[in-house]
């Protein structure tokens, strides 16, 4: 019998007993020992990618990284400068496990454009909003319960959802963000079959990856359904403040606070390299994420917090938060005008604010098995399959405008379309079984009818 590790060997003490750690496996002497969550664990296909997309010969639209050749660099450097000559043995120390007060403070006016309405006390600081992500699924969610997220959802939850062994039921979106009434099919279906239903998760703004917004009418109803049915929703919204147009969109949690916990990020909007994200949660949840946040890291970095406190304070956030919408909404247009004159037979969403554009595909064409093709053409995506918990989205694939120039975005895009070209050439030459059929709902704007919930 082979191994778990599919070398054909195996690992036993001549009483016959397998043992944890023996030398058997030649790919890993401790697959045995391992606990039963990592399982769960695999690679995820944007960081497989980077090694490919950061050749300068490719043009990558795959990973969402911010245009930091924008900031005031030699603004910051000097804050950072005068903060280590200043505050340094503060800086440089350690801190509260719930954030410094100062930060927790100006992360109150940050929020305010999206009307969260909170106290300091409610803010925990975290390593990015990945962490806070992380916290509050091991707060919540035991092996077993559902967590429901969008179709498609972000491919960091759907990592942590699966290192907590949750099980993801995706919930079908359209071009104003996910469904209420499908949301509610699902909580309904599921409550029959006596399945718990611990978290919804959704990105209501500027959607990762799909490019889309949850509409006005539909954030209270969202609310209002997830309330009634006892779930708990997690509102992640690193994308709120880079709307092209207008003033963002109220929040949920300013719908519900008690129903919903707020995350936020620094990394879209000045610099992901400090990793300081936030959680606004009710007050009981604060405290279980906080004692978490000690278990986990004793504290969030001071030098990071008191890095950004500093910029926040010094510099005109506001106004370089404007500079990158305006950065962004242009690579956008450069995208889309790129997409309708070198790739008509395709169809992709229309953002109105973040970093991405939802492509789906002509019929029959799969955008995993496209990829190595692409990448010989020096052009970089991510497939659709990476946003979903269950092998959906192999139609589809997420283009990313927020670093390269509007000029590298469309010899991409141009790129890309003379991979689709030969691919629809194979099939009309072998035919559709030349390539494995896509599953699942392909664009967020032609929803499925209702979720899979086997």
């Amino acid at each position: 019998m082979p191994d778990q590790d599919g070398t054909g060997t195996t690992s036993q003490h001549p009483d016959g007993v397998k043992r944890a750690g023996s030398p058997g496996s030649r790919l890993d002497r401790w697959v045995d020992a391992y606990a039963q969550r990592t399982r769960g664990m695999t690679a995820s296909e944007i960081r497989a990618l980077f090694a490919v997309a950061s050749r300068p010969e490719v043009v990558s639209l795959a990973g969402g990284m911010p245009f930091l050749s924008a900031l005031p660099l030699d603004v910051v450097g000097e804050a950072l400068a005068r903060l280590v000559a200043e505050r340094g043995t503060v800086a440089l120390q350690y801190g509260s496990g719930q954030g410094d007060p100062g930060l927790r403070s100006k992360i109150i006016d940050v929020m305010a454009p999206q009307q969260v309405d909170a106290h300091p006390d409610d803010v925990v600081v975290t390593t990015g909003s990945q962490q806070a992500l992380d916290l509050v699924t091991r707060i919540f969610v035991d092996p077993g319960d559902v967590v429901l997220a969008e179709a498609p959802s972000y491919v960091g939850a759907l990592g942590v959802f699966r290192a907590y062994q949750a099980e993801v039921v995706h919930v079908p979106m359209d071009d104003d963000g996910v469904i209420p009434e499908a949301l509610e099919a699902a909580l309904a279906q599921l409550a029959a079959q006596g399945r718990r239903v611990k978290l919804l998760y959704t990105v209501p703004n500027h959607h990762n990856p799909a490019g889309v917004t949850l509409s006005a009418p539909r954030r209270p109803r969202i609310v209002e359904i997830a309330r009634r049915y006892g779930v708990l929703v997690l509102e992640d919204d690193p994308y709120g403040l880079l709307g092209f147009d207008g003033d963002p969109l109220p929040s949920l949690h300013s719908h519900d606070p008690e129903s919903v916990i707020y995350l936020g990020s620094f990394s879209k909007t000045f610099a992901p390299g400090f990793r300081v994200g936030w959680a606004v949660a009710p007050h009981a949840v604060r405290e279980k994420l906080v004692l978490a946040s000690e278990a986990a890291i004793l504290c969030p970095s001071a030098f990071s917090q008191l890095a950004v406190a500093t910029y926040l304070e010094d510099h005109d956030w506001k106004h370089q938060v404007g500079v990158f919408r305006e950065l962004y909404r242009e690579r956008a247009t450069a995208t889309l005008d790129a997409l309708a004159d070198l790739l008509p037979t395709a169809r992709w969403t229309t953002p109105r604010g973040g970093f991405y554009v939802w492509v789906t595909l002509p019929d029959s064409l799969d955008a995993t098995a496209m990829l190595p093709r692409a990448v010989t053409e020096r052009v970089a995506y991510v497939p659709g399959t990476a946003f979903y918990a269950d092998g959906q989205g192999r139609q589809s694939l997420r283009l990313s405008y927020c670093y390269p120039t509007s000029d590298r975005i469309r010899e991409g895009v141009r790129r890309l379309a003379t991979v689709v070209e030969a691919e629809v050439e194979l099939l009309a030459t072998f035919g559709p079984e030349s390539r494995p059929r896509p599953t699942g709902a392909a664009h967020p704007g032609m929803a499925s009818p209702g979720p899979d919930l086997n």
